[in-house]
Protein backbone atom coordinates (compact mmCIF):
# COMPACT_ATOMS: atom_id res chain seq x y z
CA UNK A 1 0.00 0.00 0.00
CA UNK A 2 3.06 2.30 0.59
CA UNK A 3 4.39 1.71 -3.45
CA UNK A 4 4.82 4.58 -4.91
CA UNK A 5 6.18 4.42 -8.50
CA UNK A 6 9.22 5.71 -9.76
CA UNK A 7 9.39 5.72 -13.97
CA UNK A 8 6.42 8.41 -14.01
CA UNK A 9 7.92 11.50 -16.23
CA UNK A 10 7.09 14.77 -14.51
CA UNK A 11 9.40 16.54 -16.99
CA UNK A 12 7.78 20.07 -18.30
CA UNK A 13 4.32 19.53 -16.15
CA UNK A 14 3.31 16.42 -17.78
CA UNK A 15 1.38 13.80 -15.48
CA UNK A 16 1.27 17.02 -12.61
CA UNK A 17 -2.10 15.12 -11.26
CA UNK A 18 -0.25 12.02 -10.36
CA UNK A 19 2.66 13.33 -8.43
CA UNK A 20 3.04 12.10 -4.81
CA UNK A 21 0.37 9.47 -5.20
CA UNK A 22 1.31 5.35 -4.21
CA UNK A 23 0.61 3.14 -6.87
CA UNK A 24 -2.97 1.90 -6.20
CA UNK A 25 -3.66 6.14 -6.04
CA UNK A 26 -2.11 6.12 -9.65
CA UNK A 27 -4.23 2.85 -10.78
CA UNK A 28 -7.52 4.60 -8.83
CA UNK A 29 -6.42 7.75 -11.23
CA UNK A 30 -6.60 4.92 -13.98
CA UNK A 31 -9.98 3.73 -13.57
CA UNK A 32 -11.67 7.11 -12.86
CA UNK A 33 -10.48 8.32 -16.28
CA UNK A 34 -11.58 4.77 -18.21
CA UNK A 35 -14.95 5.32 -16.29
CA UNK A 36 -15.57 8.57 -17.35
CA UNK A 37 -14.92 7.56 -21.06
CA UNK A 38 -17.48 4.74 -20.54
CA UNK A 39 -13.88 1.89 -21.18
CA UNK A 40 -14.41 -0.99 -18.58
CA UNK A 41 -11.84 -2.40 -16.96
CA UNK A 42 -10.18 -5.64 -15.82
CA UNK A 43 -7.82 -5.70 -13.92
CA UNK A 44 -4.93 -8.43 -14.80
CA UNK A 45 -2.32 -10.23 -11.79
CA UNK A 46 0.38 -10.04 -14.53
CA UNK A 47 2.64 -11.54 -12.35
CA UNK A 48 3.42 -11.84 -8.29
CA UNK A 49 6.36 -9.02 -8.04
CA UNK A 50 8.44 -6.56 -10.24
CA UNK A 51 10.74 -9.46 -11.10
CA UNK A 52 8.78 -11.46 -13.74
CA UNK A 53 6.24 -13.86 -14.43
CA UNK A 54 6.04 -17.22 -12.65
CA UNK A 55 4.48 -20.28 -13.55
CA UNK A 56 2.52 -20.91 -10.01
CA UNK A 57 0.05 -18.62 -9.04
CA UNK A 58 2.46 -18.53 -5.83
CA UNK A 59 6.47 -17.94 -5.07
CA UNK A 60 8.60 -18.57 -2.11
CA UNK A 61 8.18 -14.72 -1.79
CA UNK A 62 4.85 -14.47 -2.55
CA UNK A 63 2.87 -17.40 -1.03
CA UNK A 64 -1.08 -17.91 -2.07
CA UNK A 65 -2.09 -16.50 1.28
CA UNK A 66 -0.94 -13.03 -0.24
CA UNK A 67 -2.27 -13.43 -3.87
CA UNK A 68 -5.94 -13.92 -2.24
CA UNK A 69 -5.54 -10.91 0.30
CA UNK A 70 -4.69 -8.51 -2.75
CA UNK A 71 -7.20 -10.00 -5.16
CA UNK A 72 -10.00 -9.38 -2.61
CA UNK A 73 -8.15 -6.14 -1.54
CA UNK A 74 -8.83 -4.74 -5.03
CA UNK A 75 -12.20 -6.32 -5.31
CA UNK A 76 -12.98 -4.10 -2.25
CA UNK A 77 -11.77 -1.19 -3.32
CA UNK A 78 -13.36 -1.00 -6.53
CA UNK A 79 -16.59 -2.50 -4.77
CA UNK A 80 -19.63 -0.59 -6.24
CA UNK A 81 -17.98 1.01 -9.37
CA UNK A 82 -19.06 -0.83 -12.50
CA UNK A 83 -16.03 0.53 -14.32
CA UNK A 84 -14.47 -2.76 -13.01
CA UNK A 85 -15.51 -5.59 -14.44
CA UNK A 86 -13.72 -8.39 -13.55
CA UNK A 87 -10.15 -9.73 -12.17
CA UNK A 88 -8.26 -12.28 -14.26
CA UNK A 89 -6.73 -14.10 -11.43
CA UNK A 90 -3.26 -14.74 -12.76
CA UNK A 91 -1.46 -14.34 -16.02
CA UNK A 92 -0.20 -17.35 -18.04
CA UNK A 93 0.12 -20.24 -15.55
CA UNK A 94 2.35 -22.91 -17.66
CA UNK A 95 4.56 -26.15 -16.80
CA UNK A 96 4.60 -27.41 -13.60
CA UNK A 97 0.77 -25.79 -13.75
CA UNK A 98 -1.62 -29.05 -14.30
CA UNK A 99 -5.50 -28.69 -15.11
CA UNK A 100 -7.39 -31.01 -12.93
CA UNK A 101 -4.62 -33.30 -11.49
CA UNK A 102 -6.05 -33.09 -8.11
CA UNK A 103 -2.44 -31.94 -6.34
CA UNK A 104 -3.20 -28.28 -4.50
CA UNK A 105 0.02 -27.23 -5.47
CA UNK A 106 -0.06 -27.16 -8.89
CA UNK A 107 -4.06 -28.00 -9.96
CA UNK A 108 -4.62 -24.37 -11.28
CA UNK A 109 -8.27 -25.24 -12.06
CA UNK A 110 -8.24 -25.70 -8.15
CA UNK A 111 -6.77 -22.31 -7.44
CA UNK A 112 -8.51 -20.69 -9.16
CA UNK A 113 -11.98 -21.72 -7.94
CA UNK A 114 -10.54 -20.80 -4.13
CA UNK A 115 -9.25 -17.17 -5.72
CA UNK A 116 -12.21 -17.11 -7.60
CA UNK A 117 -14.96 -17.83 -4.44
CA UNK A 118 -12.43 -15.42 -2.05
CA UNK A 119 -13.07 -12.68 -5.09
CA UNK A 120 -16.73 -13.16 -4.94
CA UNK A 121 -17.18 -13.38 -1.65
CA UNK A 122 -16.19 -9.56 -1.24
CA UNK A 123 -18.27 -8.56 -4.49
CA UNK A 124 -19.88 -11.52 -6.45
CA UNK A 125 -20.55 -9.35 -9.59
CA UNK A 126 -17.73 -9.28 -10.97
CA UNK A 127 -16.37 -11.72 -14.26
CA UNK A 128 -13.33 -14.03 -12.62
CA UNK A 129 -11.07 -14.76 -15.66
CA UNK A 130 -9.21 -17.74 -15.68
CA UNK A 131 -6.58 -18.58 -18.52
CA UNK A 132 -5.29 -21.73 -19.31
CA UNK A 133 -2.01 -23.82 -18.37
CA UNK A 134 0.62 -24.92 -20.91
CA UNK A 135 0.24 -28.45 -21.00
CA UNK A 136 -2.97 -31.11 -20.12
CA UNK A 137 -2.73 -34.55 -20.78
CA UNK A 138 0.88 -34.58 -22.37
CA UNK A 139 -0.64 -31.48 -25.08
CA UNK A 140 1.30 -28.42 -24.77
CA UNK A 141 0.69 -24.80 -26.32
CA UNK A 142 1.09 -21.26 -25.29
CA UNK A 143 1.43 -20.36 -21.84
CA UNK A 144 -2.05 -19.92 -20.24
CA UNK A 145 -3.32 -20.84 -23.93
CA UNK A 146 -4.32 -24.32 -23.18
CA UNK A 147 -7.83 -24.54 -21.80
CA UNK A 148 -8.03 -28.86 -23.06
CA UNK A 149 -9.38 -29.39 -19.11
CA UNK A 150 -11.86 -27.43 -19.21
CA UNK A 151 -14.21 -30.45 -20.73
CA UNK A 152 -13.62 -32.54 -18.52
CA UNK A 153 -12.34 -30.01 -15.27
CA UNK A 154 -14.89 -26.50 -15.28
CA UNK A 155 -13.91 -24.12 -12.85
CA UNK A 156 -17.38 -24.46 -10.37
CA UNK A 157 -17.57 -20.92 -8.54
CA UNK A 158 -19.97 -20.37 -5.86
CA UNK A 159 -22.18 -17.77 -7.67
CA UNK A 160 -22.93 -18.95 -11.26
CA UNK A 161 -21.75 -17.29 -14.69
CA UNK A 162 -19.25 -15.50 -13.65
CA UNK A 163 -16.36 -17.89 -15.19
CA UNK A 164 -14.93 -16.13 -18.72
CA UNK A 165 -11.96 -18.74 -19.49
CA UNK A 166 -9.32 -16.89 -21.23
CA UNK A 167 -6.68 -18.38 -23.92
CA UNK A 168 -3.63 -16.74 -25.15
CA UNK A 169 -2.64 -17.24 -28.76
CA UNK A 170 0.55 -15.56 -30.56
CA UNK A 171 2.79 -16.18 -33.97
CA UNK A 172 6.16 -17.08 -34.32
CA UNK A 173 7.20 -13.43 -33.29
CA UNK A 174 6.68 -14.91 -30.02
CA UNK A 175 7.96 -18.67 -30.50
CA UNK A 176 8.09 -21.51 -33.23
CA UNK A 177 4.78 -23.84 -32.66
CA UNK A 178 4.89 -27.12 -34.41
CA UNK A 179 1.12 -26.08 -36.10
CA UNK A 180 3.46 -22.73 -38.10
CA UNK A 181 5.05 -25.53 -40.16
CA UNK A 182 2.43 -27.61 -40.74
CA UNK A 183 1.98 -28.02 -44.89
CA UNK A 184 -1.57 -26.53 -44.22
CA UNK A 185 -1.12 -23.53 -42.61
CA UNK A 186 -2.99 -21.76 -42.21
CA UNK A 187 -5.87 -23.96 -42.98
CA UNK A 188 -5.16 -25.75 -40.21
CA UNK A 189 -5.57 -23.42 -37.54
CA UNK A 190 -9.37 -22.96 -36.94
CA UNK A 191 -9.12 -26.64 -35.44
CA UNK A 192 -5.99 -26.03 -33.37
CA UNK A 193 -7.59 -23.41 -31.64
CA UNK A 194 -11.00 -25.38 -31.32
CA UNK A 195 -9.09 -28.10 -30.03
CA UNK A 196 -7.46 -25.66 -27.44
CA UNK A 197 -10.25 -22.85 -26.52
CA UNK A 198 -12.67 -22.69 -29.40
CA UNK A 199 -14.70 -25.62 -28.31
CA UNK A 200 -15.43 -23.79 -24.95
CA UNK A 201 -17.58 -20.87 -26.84
CA UNK A 202 -18.79 -23.21 -29.65
CA UNK A 203 -20.43 -25.59 -26.92
CA UNK A 204 -21.90 -22.96 -25.02
CA UNK A 205 -19.82 -23.96 -22.35
CA UNK A 206 -18.75 -20.27 -20.92
CA UNK A 207 -17.62 -17.50 -22.60
CA UNK A 208 -14.25 -17.25 -24.25
CA UNK A 209 -11.72 -14.08 -24.05
CA UNK A 210 -8.31 -14.55 -26.26
CA UNK A 211 -6.95 -11.81 -23.38
CA UNK A 212 -3.75 -11.72 -25.75
CA UNK A 213 -3.31 -11.87 -29.02
CA UNK A 214 -0.08 -9.87 -31.06
CA UNK A 215 2.46 -9.58 -33.56
CA UNK A 216 4.90 -7.15 -34.79
CA UNK A 217 3.71 -8.83 -38.38
CA UNK A 218 7.37 -9.06 -39.67
CA UNK A 219 6.96 -12.44 -41.21
CA UNK A 220 4.47 -13.80 -43.77
CA UNK A 221 3.80 -16.28 -41.85
CA UNK A 222 2.51 -14.10 -38.63
CA UNK A 223 0.64 -12.32 -41.34
CA UNK A 224 -1.19 -14.95 -42.38
CA UNK A 225 -1.95 -15.96 -38.45
CA UNK A 226 -2.97 -12.73 -37.47
CA UNK A 227 -5.79 -12.92 -40.91
CA UNK A 228 -6.95 -16.29 -40.01
CA UNK A 229 -7.29 -15.39 -36.45
CA UNK A 230 -9.40 -12.42 -37.07
CA UNK A 231 -11.72 -14.58 -39.21
CA UNK A 232 -11.69 -16.75 -36.71
CA UNK A 233 -12.96 -14.42 -33.83
CA UNK A 234 -15.88 -12.94 -36.02
CA UNK A 235 -19.08 -13.74 -35.22
CA UNK A 236 -20.91 -16.06 -38.00
CA UNK A 237 -24.39 -16.82 -38.33
CA UNK A 238 -23.84 -20.35 -36.62
CA UNK A 239 -23.35 -18.59 -33.60
CA UNK A 240 -25.60 -15.79 -34.23
CA UNK A 241 -24.86 -12.58 -32.95
CA UNK A 242 -22.64 -13.61 -30.11
CA UNK A 243 -18.58 -14.16 -30.89
CA UNK A 244 -15.31 -14.36 -29.03
CA UNK A 245 -14.12 -11.29 -27.25
CA UNK A 246 -10.55 -10.22 -27.36
CA UNK A 247 -8.35 -7.62 -26.64
CA UNK A 248 -4.81 -7.04 -28.58
CA UNK A 249 -1.59 -6.88 -27.20
CA UNK A 250 -0.83 -4.51 -27.01
CA UNK A 251 -1.79 -0.81 -27.37
CA UNK A 252 1.67 0.14 -26.71
CA UNK A 253 4.90 0.01 -28.87
CA UNK A 254 7.57 -0.70 -26.34
CA UNK A 255 6.20 -4.96 -26.44
CA UNK A 256 9.35 -6.31 -27.45
CA UNK A 257 7.66 -9.49 -29.03
CA UNK A 258 4.83 -8.09 -30.36
CA UNK A 259 4.79 -4.11 -31.07
CA UNK A 260 1.77 -2.24 -30.44
CA UNK A 261 -1.41 -0.62 -32.26
CA UNK A 262 0.59 2.52 -31.47
CA UNK A 263 3.80 3.29 -33.71
CA UNK A 264 6.85 3.70 -31.42
CA UNK A 265 6.27 7.69 -31.41
CA UNK A 266 3.36 6.68 -29.37
CA UNK A 267 0.99 8.38 -31.15
CA UNK A 268 0.37 7.07 -34.32
CA UNK A 269 -1.70 4.13 -35.01
CA UNK A 270 -0.24 1.73 -36.84
CA UNK A 271 -3.09 0.82 -39.59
Amino acid sequence: SGTVPNSIDFSSGKNADLQGLSSLGVLDKIVAYAGQDGLKVILDRHRPDSGGQSALWYTAAVPESTWIANLQALATRYKGQDTVVGIDLHNEPHDPACWGCGDTATDWRLAAQRAGNAVLGINPDLLIFVEGVQTFNGVSGWWGGNLMGVAQYPVQLNVANRVVYSAHDYATSVAQQSWFSDPSFPANMPGIWDKYWGYIFKQNIAPVWVGEFGTTLQSTVDQKWLAALVSYLRPTSTYGADSFHWTFWSWNPNSGDTGGILKDDWQSVDT
